[in-house]
């Protein structure tokens, strides 16, 4: 049996109602169909008609985004129907803190804001860490995140370059044989990079930024013998490189620099036999001072929906399976 709610929100003031409806109350229409509820307004006051778990998340979306507004936080039309999005995801979520640590990127993307509170730990630990090992299943978001905050940290000169590489295991770090120079040898294995940087930064600028050595392109195998100083470096397929590759990038930390190691520890594909570098260094290092490690899980997917099922199929199918046999 259904059982509906109503409930009066009595606001300090209205003056920032119009906002967060949206022109022609476009935000409001949505927050109705995707919380199904029936929103009313009369003065200051706001009737909220619906479930009663969807009328409490209406109510803290709207007092939250009210609170910020009157805070003096600048929010865009996109921000608040992501704001929707995310109270519809999760009715507990902290607008205010999601939001406080956005990342500025660029004129052409703006904000990159956090989606969810494990990526909001993530950029709290790259803030505060130099060393980040962020390990996940696909589409958390973790690549991405550290492209954001490497190219924040770039623009406001805290840096000097923004380094990514990557195991190219596909090609047993072997690329002699592809034509091209070393960047074009490995670009199929760091396409995830690219994309990334190209939605925060304009192509011409990331190509000119390739070009003039701000940005430096390079597989795992030929970060051997550098010190890395005021470098923000990113090792994106972690758990593709062996132990020993692991401890030799780890130790290419130099001053005034930062590292963020993102991986999948499910889609190893390494040789049988050869243990992940990822996976050895997230048992010995969780308790180093100095380095955090963030866990992502299925439930922090931020791509299509169909990927969350997905992967929980994966996941479901691979814990029933015996083991393979030697």
């Amino acid at each position: 049996m259904n059982h509906t709610a109503s409930r009066e929100l009595l606001l300090e003031s209205t003056e920032y109602i119009p906002e967060i409806f949206g022109t022609q109350d476009t935000n409001l229409k949505q927050i109705e169909k995707k919380f199904n509820v029936r929103i009313t307004t009369r003065e200051n006051q706001i009737r909220i008609s619906g479930e009663p778990n969807e009328v409490e998340a209406v109510e803290r979306l709207l007092v939250q985004l009210h609170d910020m507004l009157a805070a003096g936080q600048r929010l865009v039309n996109g921000d608040i129907k992501f704001a929707i999005r995310l109270m519809a995801e999760d009715p507990e979520v902290d607008l205010k803190g999601l939001f406080g640590e956005r990342i500025p990127v660029s004129p052409k993307k703006g904000f990159i804001t956090p989606k969810g509170n494990t990526q909001r730990k993530m950029i709290q630990a790259i803030r505060q860490h130099d060393i980040v090992l962020a390990i996940g299943p696909a589409g958390t978001g973790k690549t991405y995140l550290a492209v954001a905050m490497a190219v924040e940290g770039f623009l406001k000169r805290q840096f000097r370059r923004i380094i990514l590489t990557r195991p190219a295991v596909e090609a047993g770090e072997k690329l002699g044989f592809l034509p091209g120079d070393i960047a074009e040898k490995i670009q199929p294995y760091l396409m995830p990079l690219y994309d990334a940087l190209y939605e925060m930064v304009e192509f011409n600028q990331v190509q000119q930024m390739i070009a003039e050595g701000y940005i430096e392109i390079a597989p795992l195998a030929y970060m051997r013998g550098r010190t890395l100083n005021d470098s923000f470096i990113i090792l994106d397929e972690a758990q593709n490189s062996t132990r020993e590759q692991m401890k030799m990038f780890l130790t290419r930390l130099g001053f005034r620099s930062k590292m963020v190691v993102t991986g999948d520890i499910t889609q190893v594909d390494l040789p049988r036999g050869v243990q992940s570098g990822l996976i050895h260094a997230r048992g010995i290092l969780q308790d180093v001072n100095g380095i955090d490690l963030i866990q992502f899980g299925q439930k922090d997917v931020v791509r299509h929906e169909l990927v969350k099922k997905i992967i929980g199929a994966y996941d479901r199918a691979e814990s029933e399976e015996p083991p393979p046999s030697e």
